[in-house]
């Protein structure tokens, strides 16, 4: 019996932390953007990101034979 009154409360529980997430997020409004972004600056702005994380992992790697050496 006491069981399932624990998992009784626990679901009420999750419900209650549920619903006040959902009562938290309907407080948040959004605005339109300034300014339009197009498909070109976007495509931009990943190649960028993309090569600042990817090139630096990539380079020690290419490199690895040298960095394992001591001297």
């Amino acid at each position: 019996m006491s069981r399932l009154f624990v998992g009784l409360v626990k679901a009420r529980q999750a419900q209650i932390s549920r619903m006040w997430v959902q009562q938290r997020a309907t407080y948040i409004h959004d605005k339109p953007p300034k300014d339009k972004i197009g498909g070109v600056e976007s495509v931009f702005v990943l190649t960028v990101m993309s090569v600042a994380i990817l090139g630096p992992s990539g380079w020690i790697l290419s490199n690895l034979d040298h960095y394992k050496v001591r001297k």
